[in-house]
């Protein structure tokens, strides 16, 4: 990885592609940065910072300004939308527009997947923290696979002209049970994939 001032996102491992979009770094020059605007894109993030461990973006609804402290070292993870609320163990409508510090996050976290993350902890080299959190997240993805319908419906609806109710009848199922899959899997419903 290359861990020069900026923000690079990278290819996941072969096997994690179904459940991660992306592997990602951001490193802040030590003179500083403005702050990041992070738009919404119905993804949920596990997020290393050096010196603190792993926190957790849950899936934004509007854009959110993140901070980048001078010097700052982060890496991260990026699960697809219809991934993130299985992996997590938990309807992702519960973490939406919210940031799970690391004691928060390990608390939070049913079946044993928070203490996982302690061995994330703040005080390892960068690459050894993303060779560790990309592991987890391995580990999350094979535990529980992602809904598979909540993929296809977001590919569906970010092309143009889409209905959710054409995309629902598409899919063989009806557009409440879409909502209620979405609403668990990327925290919002599907009328707002689009978006994203």
């Amino acid at each position: 990885m290359d861990w020069s001032a900026g923000y690079r996102e990278y290819a996941p491992p072969p096997a994690l592609a179904h459940a991660l979009s992306c592997v990602w770094v951001s490193v802040t020059p030590a003179a500083g940065a403005p702050a990041t605007r992070v738009l919404p894109d119905a993804c949920t993030d596990l997020i290393w910072l050096s010196g603190h461990g792993v926190s957790l973006a849950g899936p934004d609804t509007g854009p959110v300004l993140a901070p980048s402290p001078p010097g700052s070292v982060l890496a991260g993870v990026r699960f697809r939308p219809g991934a993130g609320g299985p992996a997590l163990g938990l309807p992702l409508s519960a973490l939406l527009d919210q940031r799970l510090e690391p004691g928060d996050l390990r608390a939070g976290l049913p079946g044993g997947r928070g203490a996982e993350l302690s061995r994330v902890h703040g005080g390892l080299a960068p690459d050894e923290a993303l060779h560790r959190l990309v592991g987890l997240a391995g580990g999350l993805v094979t535990d529980a696979a992602p809904d598979p319908l909540v993929a296809a419906a977001a590919a569906r609806l970010g092309r143009p002209g889409a209905r959710v109710g054409r995309v629902a009848r598409d899919l063989g199922i009806s557009e409440r049970q879409l909502h209620r899959r979405c609403v668990a899997a990327v925290g919002y419903g599907p009328v707002l994939l689009p978006l994203t």
